[in-house]
C-alpha cells in the first residue's frame, strides 16, 4: 500500500512516521507496514529480529500467557527492506479515550463505570507485570478496553518493544507506570490513579508496601513533571 493508493475498502489510520497503517472495517483487519529507519536499525534487526517479527512474536507470547493482544494472520517482506503485518481488528477504545469520555459525566452510572474501568485496568496491568511482561510503551492509547457484559476486556497494542523478565527490575516497572500516568489531572485525578494502583498492587505480591508506595508516588510525580504545567498536588 503506497502513500497515494489504497485498495478498495481500506482507509488510512494515523500512525508514527516509521509505519503506515490502514484498516478494512468490513474484513475487520489492520495492515501495518514497518518502514526501514537507518542502516543502524537494519543491523540491530539482524541481532534482535525486525520490528514486524518482534511485534508478532511478542503478541503471541502475551496470548499464550492469557493476555489479550492482536492476532497476526499474515506477514512478509516488502521490496526495499520493509515488512508488513496483517492483524485482526480488536474491539474497544483506548484507555485515554475512555477516560476523556467519562470525565465529563457526573451521573452515578458514569461514575461507577469509570471506577470499574480503573480498578479492572489496575488488575489487568498488575497481571501483565506479575507474569513478567514489560510493555515497550505503556501509554494509555496503547491499551484498548471493550465493555463486554459486566466486565472490561483489555488488549495491549504495539508490542514490538516488549520484553519479559522475572523478576522485573524496579526501574522497568517504574518506566511502565510513568508511561501509563501520562494523563492530565483533568483526565485522571489523584483518586483515579490511586484506585488503579490499589488494584495493581494486589497482583504484585512480591513487592513490599514500601516498594509499592515508592513506585506509586514516583511514577505520579515524574509523569506530571513531563506534562504541561499541572495543578500543584501530590499523593499523600
Amino acid at each position: 500500500m503506497s502513500d497515494d493508493y489504497l485498495p478498495s475498502g481500506w482507509e488510512r489510520v494515523k500512525s508514527s512516521p516509521f509505519t503506515r497503517v490502514a484498516r478494512n472495517a468490513k474484513r475487520q483487519l489492520y495492515y501495518k507496514q514497518f518502514l526501514t529507519r537507518s542502516p543502524a536499525f537494519k543491523l540491530k534487526a539482524q541481532v534482535r529480529g525486525s520490528r514486524a517479527t518482534r511485534a508478532r512474536l511478542n503478541a503471541q507470547a502475551l496470548l499464550l500467557a492469557g493476555i489479550d493482544a492482536p492476532h497476526s494472520v499474515l506477514w512478509g517482506k516488502l521490496p526495499g527492506g520493509g515488512e508488513y503485518l496483517f492483524t485482526v481488528e480488536v474491539p474497544g477504545e483506548s484507555i485515554g479515550q475512555w477516560l476523556r469520555e467519562t470525565t465529563a459525566g457526573h451521573d452515578a452510572d458514569t461514575l461507577r463505570l469509570r471506577r470499574q474501568l480503573l480498578s479492572e485496568l489496575g488488575t489487568f496491568i498488575g497481571r501483565v507485570h506479575a507474569t513478567g511482561f514489560i510493555h515497550g510503551d505503556l501509554a494509555p492509547d496503547n491499551i484498548l478496553a471493550a465493555k463486554l457484559q459486566d466486565k472490561f476486556r483489555f488488549t495491549l497494542m504495539n508490542n514490538e518493544r516488549n520484553s519479559r523478565r522475572t523478576p522485573i527490575p524496579g526501574r522497568l516497572l517504574l518506566r511502565n507506570l510513568i508511561q501509563l500516568n501520562m494523563l492530565s489531572l483533568d483526565e485522571a485525578g489523584r483518586t483515579d490513579r490511586m484506585r488503579f494502583f490499589r488494584a495493581w498492587r494486589r497482583q504484585m505480591r512480591e513487592l513490599s508496601p514500601v516498594e509499592a508506595k515508592i513506585l506509586a508516588v514516583e511514577s505520579y510525580r515524574r509523569a506530571l513533571r513531563r506534562l504541561p504545567v499541572q495543578a500543584d498536588t501530590a499523593i499523600n
